[in-house]
């Protein structure tokens, strides 16, 4: 792992995370014995839009009990585990946090379903060739320096005719986002870059765009719902706070600013490699 890698695994680390998730639960009056899938959604889609923004990505892609999935910075494993229960896909998640990948098995195992959990660099990926028909990267490319080798190890990865979805925020505008933001505290981490570094990134190595829309509306709608939510001094006891600390408020201050001002936007490409 480099340094860059480490300091990136340093920031999502949580020690502890997965007992402060089933305390929170209990709080809500849910138990270890009884959990759903569902009754995690406030606190593993760690990405904008949450549930809604996964299940409006998966409508774009052919994704079923046939899929084979890579759910490329799986995190704790939220679109992960949507993809095994309402799709019923076959799943993979990548990421290169072991506080994350720890817990996403854990709770993978707790709720029934069967999602395998690796951890591991989206740029050097530890899987065969043409080994996966779906592709994954929801809030990822902003942590990964080198989008050409992110599309070179997805095309490698994917069976020909394959998909890559991706959900990303992008730089739209000349300036970035004041620090701390959620993926990042300081610009050592922080690796936004434009839609066209994608698009050439995939041109590069043969993955055709067959879709793109930037969600703005949807971003601060969602961050408005978000902001409500974490007000006052007794924030949810299971929320995305969890996971991105003390001062969530503060990151998600400093990203609405940034988007509400047109520099960055969630932004959705689905590519295919020919078959």
């Amino acid at each position: 792992m480099s340094l860059t890698e480490t300091d990136i695994a340093r920031h999502y680390g949580k020690r502890g995370l997965y007992e402060r998730i089933i305390t929170g639960l209990a709080e809500l009056g849910k138990s270890e014995e009884s959990l759903t899938p569902e009754d995690l959604k406030a606190v593993d889609e760690f990405h904008i839009g949450g549930i809604e923004a996964t299940r409006d990505l998966m409508a774009q892609i052919d994704i079923g009990p046939q899929s084979r999935v890579l759910d490329i910075g799986s995190g704790i494993g939220g679109p992960a585990r949507h993809m095994a229960h309402s799709h019923g896909a076959a799943v993979t998640g990548l990421d290169l946090t072991p506080e994350y990948v720890e817990t996403a098995r854990r709770l993978t195992t707790l709720v029934g379903l069967s999602p395998e959990f690796v951890v591991g660099s989206a740029l050097d990926m530890p899987f065969d060739d043409r080994n996966f028909d779906v592709a994954t990267l929801i809030h990822v490319g902003m942590n990964l320096p080198d989008k050409p080798k992110l599309f070179s190890e997805v095309a490698r990865i994917l069976r020909p005719g394959g998909t890559f979805a991706v959900y990303d925020v992008m730089q739209l505008g000349g300036a970035h986002p004041e620090f701390p933001v959620p993926w990042a505290s300081s610009a050592d981490t922080s690796f936004l870059d434009a839609p066209e570094t994608y698009l050439a990134a995939a041109d590069k190595v043969g993955l055709t765009l067959v879709a793109q829309r930037e969600r703005v509306a949807f971003a601060r709608d969602f961050f408005d719902r978000l902001s409500a939510s974490l007000q006052g001094a007794s924030p949810p006891p299971v929320g995305l706070g969890l996971l991105m600390g003390e001062d969530a408020q503060l990151k998600i201050r400093n990203m609405v600013k940034s988007i509400g001002a047109g520099d960055i936007a969630p932004v959705e490409m689905i590519f295919r490699l020919p078959g």
